[in-house]
């Protein structure tokens, strides 16, 4: 509240560089092929935790958790709506659109899920590895994030293969998410 950011104003959560240049430049740099974008980061106080690390692990995880609950509502969801476009006849292609709308919540929530447990800073999956790792090696990851985003950048860029290997455990689940959704699809799927 006092840094302003509790408002529907978009342009107060506008980040120059992850809301602009950083979705262009992957944009091109990736020839349209993936594109990514952000608002400005959440700003956390550690003082007001009472441990730590484990309020440091719960507020890492909770973005990672809330993709996920998102990820099994669109799942459930696009599954009723076959369901219902069953009993409605006459409704069908409106329930058809809702549905492709729930296969992009489906795909874009385990996406994301992943995306964040990624172990570079300033993704979530950082602040988790950090934990797991001892003390000192601990720190010397911390000391990463001033970096994070170049080495972001660079695993995109210029190791594709190690960052989709990161990314596998989401096709892989959003294809079997698919699979239980199939026999309840209105149109084709998108995997």
């Amino acid at each position: 509240m006092q840094l302003g950011r509790l408002t529907l104003n978009p342009l107060k959560h506008i980040d120059p560089w992850m809301s602009v240049l950083f979705p262009a430049l992957l944009w091109f740099g990736t020839g349209g092929q993936f594109v990514f974008g952000a608002a400005k980061p959440v700003p956390v106080n550690p003082r007001y935790y009472r441990n730590y690390k484990r309020g440091d692990i719960i507020v890492s995880s909770a973005g990672i958790f809330a993709n996920l609950g998102l990820f099994v509502v669109c799942l459930l969801l696009s599954i009723v709506l076959g369901i219902v476009a069953g009993l409605v006849q006459p409704a069908e292609g409106l329930l058809a659109v809702g549905q492709r709308m729930l296969f992009w919540g489906i795909w874009l929530n385990i996406l994301l899920a992943f995306f964040n447990l990624i172990p570079i800073p300033p993704l979530d999956g950082s602040h988790l590895l950090y934990h797991l790792l001892p003390p000192k090696l601990g720190a010397q990851y911390r000391q990463l994030s001033r970096y994070g985003f170049l080495i972001l950048l660079a695993v995109i860029f210029f190791l594709k293969d190690v960052f989709y290997l990161l990314l596998m455990p989401a096709f892989l689940v959003a294809r079997a998410a698919f699979q239980i959704v199939a026999p309840f699809a209105l149109q084709p799927l998108p995997f």
